[in-house]
């Protein structure tokens, strides 16, 4: 009873310090909070909703038509900022890693009489590897994550989600998978890992399987280079670079649609249920913080992505030197394996060398392009100096030149491959990743087989079609 009375007294001496009227100033507070909240947000018949900054935004960027091609727009801007600024420290990079530390480590490994074999396959294979990733996915990232995380800072990628929501809850699945998809666009195994948001067990599957058809990192040197001496030096040169940048867009659009359509797919025959209830807060706009993102973009995205690059592209290069030197009856072991794949290749409008490219390259999408390039050469009529197994580095001029001439690729070859690029297989850390996550040998599987078997069908159709036209 004591301390019953001790709290009435408590309580009597706020109320005698707050006056009498407290509780009706609180009340009013409320009330009055309530209405701004309200004048901001609410629009009513007899009066419109005072109009802010934020809300001017919103009905651009999540309008059911405009939001989707400020979204193009954007995202457009983005990848050209991207393909025209990465050129230059590319190039120092290469220059640098290819050129003065791969000599500097020959003549060092000449000055302690190692073996020709060790030095080839430490040198010519594992680090030179590892140095194409680095010289090839370095500058693109560096200018490609600061800018995602800035529009990611500023509060755009909520919109985007939003807008996407609507098409995903159309295909059956979750509007969460928008954001993992945004994720897989810097690195699918991080997209993988980011659909642990989505709660529901099936349609956080269909988010898994879908992801590769994110453009990841790894995967936009090469389109770009194909969109750029392809695609973009079919327009005049005025246009070159924006009909460049146009292509890589429509290949990354077309992941999304195809995202949406093995989506509805799955959730009307593997994977049925109900889809579940998203509520999605969109967050309000802010200046973005430059230290913040540069550390995001620098330290948690593209350091990190690119060092698990380099260590599953450092076996990668030992293979291929492996493979490019070691000889059965007067064949290297990569030339029988082009000439097996080749006639599968042509079907698909590719050819043998492109598919074992993609094969002894699953650790690394970044050294697909130098690895066709050596191929190519070392197979064939060798005009540029290439050595077995030694991956080269050429510019836009000479690989046209290496492709066209040696290769006898032609414009079907360079959109099918970026095709191919889009819809293949994941690489080996995202497969690992899919396993970690389902603990499943069957989905694991599926995502493997299901992506890749699109990739034969649409470039099987596209080669027969361009045939049928007779445009190949």
């Amino acid at each position: 009873m004591s301390a019953e009375s001790d709290l009435l007294q408590i309580a009597a001496r706020l109320r005698s310090g707050l006056g009498e009227d407290y509780a009706d100033r609180v009340m009013e507070a409320i009330f009055t909070e309530a209405a701004q909240i309200a004048d901001s947000s609410v629009t009513r018949d007899e009066k419109k909703a005072r109009l802010t900054l934020d809300r001017m935004l919103d009905r651009v960027l999540t309008h059911p038509i405009g939001g989707f091609a400020v979204m193009g727009l954007m995202f457009f801007v983005v990848f050209w900022i991207t393909i025209t600024g990465a050129n230059i420290p590319s190039q120092l990079l290469a220059d640098l890693l290819l050129g003065t530390v791969y000599t500097a480590l020959h003549s060092l490994f000449a000055a302690l009489s190692a073996p020709a074999w060790l030095s080839g396959l430490l040198i010519d294979g594992v680090y030179l590897a590892t140095a194409w990733v680095v010289s090839v996915m370095l500058p693109p990232m560096a200018i490609f994550f600061p800018l995602f995380t800035l529009l990611e800072d500023f509060g755009y990628l909520p919109r985007v989600a939003f807008n996407l929501d609507r098409l995903f809850a159309g295909a059956g699945a979750h509007g969460k998978q928008a954001l993992s998809m945004m994720m897989g666009f810097g690195c699918n195994a991080a997209g993988v890992v980011a659909t642990r948001i989505i709660d529901s067990p099936r349609e956080r599957l269909i988010a898994i399987i879908t992801n590769n058809f994110s453009i990841c990192n790894g995967r936009w040197p090469m389109l770009i280079l194909m969109g750029t001496i392809f695609i973009g030096a079919a327009a005049p040169p005025a246009l070159a670079s924006l009909v460049a940048a146009l292509s890589v867009v429509a290949i990354a659009v077309l992941g999304i649609i195809v995202a949406l359509l093995v989506s509805g797919a799955l959730s009307r025959t593997w994977l049925k249920g109900e889809t579940s209830v998203y509520s999605l807060e969109l967050p309000p706009y802010r200046p973005p913080q430059v230290i913040r993102t540069l550390y995001t973009s620098v330290i948690d995205r593209t350091l990190i992505v690119l060092w698990r690059a380099v260590v599953m592209a450092a076996p990668a290069g030992a293979v291929i030197w492996l493979a490019s030197n070691i000889m059965i009856g007067g064949t290297s072991i990569a030339g029988h394996l082009v000439n097996f794949l080749n006639p599968l290749g042509l079907l698909l409008g590719l050819n043998g060398v492109i598919l074992v490219a993609y094969i002894v390259a699953i650790p690394a999408n970044e050294i697909v392009i130098p690895t066709i390039l050596m191929l190519t050469l070392t197979l064939g009529r060798n005009i540029a100096g290439a050595q077995p197994g030694v991956m080269l580095e050429l510019d836009d001029s000479q690989v046209y030149q290496v492709l066209t001439q040696v290769g006898g690729w032609t414009l079907l070859t360079a959109v099918n491959l970026m095709l191919f690029s889009l819809l293949h297989n994941p690489c080996s850390t995202t497969i690992i990743t899919i396993w970690n996550e389902t603990k499943n040998l069957k989905w694991t599987v599926t995502a493997v087989l299901l992506p890749l078997s699109l990739a034969f069908l649409v470039t099987f159709s596209t080669a027969t079609l361009a045939r049928w036209l007779g445009l190949a």
